[in-house]
């Protein structure tokens, strides 16, 4: 059993992202769906999947440059279980300098950083990706 579903979720993707696997399958949930949703609008992942056959797996198929290196080179939980982080719009983290993206969990819904400051509503702070 797993304790922290959203922490795993970026395990696989980090692991298999490093060995450069084509796809990763992760158990679905309503929260992973809109943090694939999220990687695939920031240009992170090819495509995901919800397959409801197998019993509820979300499948992500990561994204390479026709060099075959990786698009996504990082992705970590700053919110966890045990320390939940949140952050007004204004002092939202930057990630890499602004080159990557902090995905936020509002009233609103998941979005990330430059969405929450737009909106100017802060949130719990989900995790980074660059």
């Amino acid at each position: 059993m797993v304790t922290d579903s959203i922490s795993d979720m970026f395990t696989r993707i980090r692991n298999a992202n490093m060995r450069l696997h084509e796809k990763v399958d992760v158990p679905s949930s309503k929260i992973k769906i809109e943090i694939a949703k999220i990687l695939k609008e920031e240009g992170y992942i090819l495509s995901y999947t919800n397959i409801e056959d197998c019993h509820g797996v979300l499948r992500i198929n990561l994204k390479y440059t026709s060099a075959g290196k990786a698009v996504l080179q990082g992705i970590r939980r700053i919110s966890k279980s045990s320390l939940r982080i949140y952050r007004g719009y204004e002092n939202m983290p930057k990630t890499v300098g602004g080159l990557g993206v902090t995905i936020v969990s509002t009233s609103k819904g998941l979005m990330t950083d430059r969405q929450a400051k737009r909106e100017k509503i802060g949130g719990e702070v989900i995790g980074c990706v660059w």
